[in-house]
């Protein structure tokens, strides 16, 4: 199974909160996921992004490709800190 990391949009209108989850290259954006490896709140910032390195890199070593966005995330978050 390919798999991607990437957001997941869970937040009300108006008011964006995503999740990065693993998942299947064919769901949907909003649909099922298989793992939750951590949450990005755009308004406070990349920065205050909460994220499971362990699991990350462990699906990175699976296979798993992060998008554009996720890859700009993870690697601020990683200089942040």
């Amino acid at each position: 199974m390919q798999t991607k990391i990437r957001l997941t949009r869970v937040g009300a209108k108006k008011k964006p909160f995503y999740r990065i989850v693993v998942s299947s290259i064919t769901s949907p954006r909003d649909g099922r996921s298989i793992e939750v490896v951590g949450h990005y709140d755009p308004k406070l910032g990349v920065g205050k992004a909460s994220i499971k390195k362990e699991r990350i890199s462990y699906w990175v070593s699976k296979g798993a490709q992060p998008t554009e966005i996720v890859r700009q995330i993870l690697k601020t978050a990683q200089a942040a800190t």
